[in-house]
């Protein structure tokens, strides 16, 4: 094969520096609307977290999106990498539904620290 025959060199595809450019001002300003959203309450700790959690899973779509060329890319690898923060989200999951086993001994002011109720023997 002559060399001027192969024009598939293996590299993926490039961004245009407008592209990231782009995306870089809108994860600026995302991280702006951040800190914006963080001194405002919105009612309850829950509706507070869901803002600060969707601004963050914006964040990080442009971030697999465009830096890490996902939106570029096969179908399969955004399976893959979806299936793991699946994965991961599920973990969190189960460590949180966890939580009311030992939420009782968490010490949250030194100064007045729960009763400890002695366990009788068996």
């Amino acid at each position: 094969m002559a060399h001027g025959e192969h024009d598939d060199h293996g590299l993926g595809h490039v961004a245009s520096k407008k592209v990231l450019i782009g995306v870089f001002v809108a994860l600026l300003i995302l991280t702006v609307v951040t800190v914006l959203a963080a001194q405002v309450n919105f009612g309850s700790k829950q509706l507070n977290l869901a803002v600060a959690i969707l601004i963050a899973a914006v964040k990080a779509s442009l971030v697999l999106l465009y830096f890490m060329h996902l939106r570029y890319d096969k179908l399969f690898h955004s399976i893959l990498v979806v299936g793991g923060i699946l994965a991961a989200a599920l973990f969190v999951a189960f460590a949180l539904v966890d939580r009311s086993q030992y939420e009782d001994t968490v010490i949250w002011d030194a100064n007045k620290p729960p009763a400890i109720t002695p366990r009788v023997a068996q």
